[in-house]
């Protein structure tokens, strides 16, 4: 089997969606894996293509289907996330390279099951990563220190297990995408 998963992981405001967008815009033969959950959309979000939209119950009934690959919850939202098997299978089948943006848990499971290599998007610096995320979306300072708690131990604990771990220096996202796109040639990838 020629490789065809590639994930695509770091903390939040790490720059993880905007280098797939670059990726896919750049890379012909690739495309975006939709993962499954259960939070309701967002405004402008799609079913199907930003996310596989499910009821807590759904998202059970495809666990015991076989077709939730691997999965987390989230207890303080009573939220499943989860690989969606169907959606992985029908990308691989069409012959493309399945770009992932995925927790460690559905990074493993691919890395383990599918071949994936595996990418940590490292922030250039927590205080970039703050501005970055602050931006974003207002948050009080607990809620800010949480997300820092959170981050410090993916970088801690997480970040070696990857394959590669590239810096996002603000900036430089153009060579950021153009690192990867060269480590995933050297690993095989047929980007188009």
């Amino acid at each position: 089997m020629s490789n065809q998963v590639v994930v695509i992981a770091g903390p939040a405001g790490s720059g993880k969606d905007t280098i797939i967008d670059r990726l896919l815009e750049r890379c012909s033969n690739t495309t975006r894996m939709v993962t499954a959950n259960t939070r309701a959309p967002r405004p402008g979000e799609v079913d199907g293509v930003n996310y596989h939209f499910m009821t807590n119950e759904q998202f059970k009934d495809e666990m015991e289907k076989g077709n939730i690959l691997e999965h987390y919850y989230r207890e303080k939202t009573d939220t499943y996330y989860g690989t969606f098997k169907p959606d992985l299978e029908k990308r691989i089948a069409s012959g493309r390279v399945v770009l992932a943006q995925i927790t460690i848990v559905g990074a493993k499971y691919l890395k383990e099951h599918y071949n994936a290599t595996t990418f940590f998007i490292m922030p250039s610096s927590l205080e970039d990563l703050e501005r970055r995320i602050r931006a974003r979306a207002p948050m009080s300072d607990a809620e800010w220190h949480e997300r820092m708690e959170f981050t410090r131990r993916e970088i801690e604990t997480e970040a070696s297990w990857y394959d590669y771990r590239i810096p996002n220096e603000d900036g430089k996202l153009d060579e950021t995408v153009e690192t990867i796109v060269e480590i995933l040639r050297k690993e095989g990838y047929n980007l188009g």
